[in-house]
C-alpha cells in the first residue's frame, strides 16, 4: 500500500511540474527593447495560474545569479490555446500582463516558474531548484553562465541572437522540450497548431485632437466575422478625462461577413482650463476566438483654454509684474554682516533646520510643472537652454528622451555628490517632506532652486559640464536667456550646502567644487532676475520654505563674491538710499543695445565716457531699449529721476 501511495504522489508531482512551462522568450530588440515578452503555456486551455510566480534572474557578476524582477501569477488564466503572455505595450497581439519597456535583461540571464508567491523572491534572492517548475537560461551572444545553469538544474543555455537578427528572433520551445530560435509568435502556438484567433485592431487617423474636434475610431478584424455579429465595447476614460469630456457611442458592432465598424467621438469644448489631457481607447475583453492586436491607444486632447501669464518668458522678459512673496523681515538678520559672517547669516536663513523642507526627487516633476510653467501657455513647461515651451504631458518616462523634457541639475549630481534613495521614487506631495540642514548634502538632489525643466537630448548634451566659454554656454542660435538664472542657482547651492563651493576655472575631479566663478558672476550681471525667475522663486518657497536670495536681493552676489566682498551689508540703508535696486541695465557687456527696465515715471538717461565726457543723453518713460551707437570701451550709465539716481558701469564691445 505504501508503494502505491508513493507512486501516486510522484505522478501528482510530475503532473504539476508539467502543467505550465516557458514557451517563448524575446528579451532583446533594437532600440529601447520595447517589444519584450515571455510566453507561458499550460497543458490545457483556460488553466488558472494561481500558486505560481515568474522570477527573472540576473546572471551578471554584480547580479550574483539573483532575482531582479518577480511577477505573482495569482488571478490569471491562460487563453483558449493555453497561452499567457507577459510583455511590453508594443507587443502585438496584446499581452495579458504588461511590463515596462526594457524590463527583461538581455543575458546571460534566466527566467523561471516556481510554486509560490512574489514575497518568496525578494530582490536579490539567488536562483534555486526548490519549488522550481520550469526554467530557461538564455543569452544574447554571451558566454554560458554555468553557475546560473547549475543553480537552476539546466544543462543548456540558449542564445536568442544566434542569427544576429534582434527584431525578428525569439527563443521558442518545441513540443519535446528543446528550443529553437525563430520569428516571434506571441499568443500563437509555436508549431502553428491550435485555434487561430481573429485579430482585432483599433485604428485612428491621428494621435492628437483639440477640444471641439470630432474624430472616428475604426475597429477592424483580420478575417471577416463569422458565426454571430461581433460587438465591441470600449472606454476612453483616463485620469481626469471622463464621460463628461466627450460624446458618442462607446460600442460598435461588426456584422457577420464584414470586418470593420466605426464610431465617431466628439471632444467637448468645456471652456475650462483643465490643461492638456490624454484619453485611452481601451477595448473590453473580447470573445474567446478573438484577440486584441493593439489596445490602450493614447490620444492627446489639447486644451484650448490655456492661460497666459501677466509676465513674459525668459526671451521676452518683464521685470515688475511679479512681487517677491518673502515674508517681511526675511533677510533682516543679514544687516550689519560682512565677509564670512554674511555668508553664515545667509545660510542660516535658507538652510534653517525645522523650517526648510526637502521633497522627493519625484515630487520635483510636480514642482517644475508649476515653477517652470510657460508664461505664454499654461499647458507647457519652459525649457532651460533651448528656450522653448513643451507640453507638460511630454515628460520623459522611458529611456527614450526624444521630444521629451526631464529634470536638469544646474549643479550636476556627479559634481556635488548628490544621490537618490528608494523613497525618492515616490511623489508624496507638498505635505510630506524631510527635515533638512546645511549638512544635508544628499537633499541637493531634489533642491528645485537648482533644478530646471530641460529638453531631454539637450540634458544629455550638457552632461556634467561646467558653465563657461570652454565648457557649456548653451545651444547655438539661442539668446542665452538662461545664463543669469543658472548662475544664481549655482551661487545659491554654494551657500545653502556645506561642502559645496564655486571657484574660478574648471576644477579637475574635485567633488563639491564647481566653475567657472568669473563666468557665473558675469552671467549674473548681464542677465538680471526677471518676473519668470521671481515667480519661480515664489513657487519653490511654497514647497521648500526657503528662497534663492540672489533673486530677491541680486546685490548680495557682489557683497559675497564681487567688488563689495568684505563690505558691510545694510539692507535698510541700501533700500533707503537706492530706490533703484529694481532698475536693470543690460546686457553688460553689450554689442550695441541697452535695455533699461524697472523705472517708474519719467527719467533722464545720461552716458559718460570713462574720462567723464557726456556722450549720450535721452529723456524716457518706463521700460526702454536704446542704441546709443557707442564705440568699444567702458562707460558710466546714469539714470536720473526727480528724487534719485543710479549709476552703472557698462562695457561696450
Amino acid at each position: 500500500m505504501r508503494k502505491i501511495f508513493t507512486l501516486l504522489l510522484l505522478l501528482a508531482i510530475t503532473s504539476l511540474k508539467a502543467q505550465v512551462v516557458i514557451n517563448e522568450l524575446d528579451s532583446d530588440t533594437d532600440g529601447v527593447d520595447d517589444l519584450e515578452f515571455v510566453e507561458l503555456k499550460t497543458d490545457n486551455p483556460y488553466t488558472s495560474l494561481d500558486g505560481y510566480v515568474l522570477v527573472f534572474f540576473n546572471g551578471s557578476t554584480s547580479g550574483n545569479d539573483s532575482s531582479y524582477y518577480t511577477i505573482d501569477l495569482d488571478g490569471f488564466t491562460s487563453d483558449i490555446n493555453g497561452l499567457f503572455v507577459i510583455g511590453s505595450m508594443g507587443v502585438s497581439p496584446v499581452p495579458q500582463y504588461f511590463i515596462s519597456d526594457n524590463t527583461i535583461q538581455n543575458g546571460a540571464d534566466a527566467v523561471a516558474i516556481y510554486q509560490g508567491d512574489d514575497f518568496d523572491f525578494p530582490e536579490g534572492t539567488q536562483a534555486t531548484t526548490i519549488n522550481l517548475i520550469d526554467a530557461l537560461v538564455y543569452d544574447t551572444n554571451d558566454a554560458d553562465d554555468t553557475g546560473l545553469m547549475n543553480l537552476l538544474g539546466v544543462s543548456v543555455q540558449i542564445n536568442e541572437d544566434e542569427n544576429n537578427n534582434k527584431d525578428f528572433e525569439s527563443i521558442q520551445r518545441n513540443n519535446d522540450g528543446t528550443y529553437f530560435v525563430g520569428a516571434p509568435t506571441p499568443r500563437q502556438l509555436n508549431d502553428g497548431s491550435g485555434v487561430i484567433l481573429n485579430g482585432v485592431s483599433i485604428n485612428v487617423n491621428a494621435t492628437e485632437y483639440n477640444e471641439g474636434d470630432t474624430f472616428p475610431i475604426q475597429f477592424t478584424t483580420q478575417q471577416n466575422v463569422t458565426g454571430s455579429d461581433l460587438t465591441i465595447t470600449f472606454s476612453l476614460s483616463n485620469g481626469g478625462f471622463d464621460a463628461s469630456d466627450f460624446s458618442g457611442s462607446t460600442s460598435v458592432t461588426i456584422p457577420q461577413g464584414q470586418n470593420s465598424a466605426t464610431t465617431n467621438i466628439t471632444i467637448i469644448d468645456d471652456n475650462d482650463d483643465e490643461g492638456d489631457e490624454e484619453l485611452i481607447i481601451a477595448m473590453d475583453p473580447l470573445p474567446n476566438e478573438y484577440v486584441e492586436l493593439n489596445n490602450n491607444i493614447l490620444i492627446r486632447v489639447v486644451d484650448n483654454d490655456y492661460t497666459v501669464a501677466a509676465w513674459g518668458t525668459p526671451v521676452n522678459p518683464t521685470y515688475t509684474e511679479v512681487e517677491s512673496s518673502a515674508p517681511v523681515g526675511y533677510y533682516n538678520s543679514l544687516d550689519g554682516e560682512s565677509g564670512q559672517g554674511l555668508r553664515d547669516a545667509l545660510q542660516a536663513i535658507i538652510a534653517e533646520e525645522g523650517v526648510v523642507r526637502a521633497q522627493t526627487y519625484t515630487d520635483v516633476y510636480d514642482i517644475l510643472e508649476e515653477a517652470d510653467q510657460n508664461p505664454a501657455n499654461s499647458n507647457e513647461v519652459w525649457l532651460v537652454y533651448t528656450e522653448q515651451g513643451r507640453p507638460k504631458l511630454d515628460r520623459q518616462t522611458s529611456s527614450d528622451n526624444t521630444s521629451t523634457w526631464n529634470r536638469e541639475h544646474t549643479y550636476p549630481r556627479s559634481r556635488g555628490g548628490f544621490y537618490s534613495i528608494e523613497e525618492d521614487d515616490i511623489a508624496d506631495g507638498i505635505n510630506v517632506y524631510w527635515n533638512t540642514t546645511a549638512d544635508s548634502l544628499r537633499h541637493g538632489n531634489s533642491d528645485v532652486h537648482a533644478l530646471r525643466a530641460v529638453d531631454g537630448p539637450e540634458n544629455s548634451s550638457r552632461g556634467n559640464q561646467f558653465y563657461g566659454p570652454t565648457e557649456y554656454t548653451g545651444p547655438a542660435n539661442t539668446q542665452g536667456s538662461f545664463r543669469g538664472d543658472v548662475a544664481r542657482s549655482i551661487l545659491y547651492m554654494a551657500i545653502r550646502y556645506n561642502d559645496l563651493d564655486v571657484v574660478n576655472g574648471y576644477p579637475d575631479g574635485n567633488v563639491g567644487e564647481f566653475g567657472d566663478l568669473a563666468t557665473l558672476l558675469q552671467w549674473h550681471q548681464n542677465d538680471p532676475p526677471d518676473d519668470f525667475e521671481m515667480n519661480r522663486n515664489n513657487v519653490i518657497y511654497n514647497w521648500q520654505m526657503n528662497r534663492n536670495p540672489f533673486i530677491d536681493q541680486p546685490e548680495l552676489v557682489d557683497y559675497i563674491w564681487g567688488l563689495q566682498a568684505g563690505q558691510t551689508w545694510d539692507q535698510e540703508l541700501s533700500t533707503q538710499e537706492n530706490k533703484f535696486t529694481e532698475i536693470k541695465i543690460f546686457p553688460n557687456p553689450t554689442a550695441a543695445e541697452l535695455n533699461i527696465v524697472g523705472v517708474n515715471g519719467d527719467y533722464q538717461i545720461e552716458i559718460f565716457s570713462i574720462l567723464g565726457n557726456k556722450v549720450y543723453s535721452k529723456k524716457a518713460t518706463g521700460n526702454i531699449t536704446i542704441n546709443p551707437e557707442l564705440s568699444s570701451g567702458v562707460y558710466l550709465v546714469k539714470i536720473n529721476t526727480t528724487t534719485s539716481s543710479k549709476v552703472q558701469k557698462v562695457i561696450v564691445r
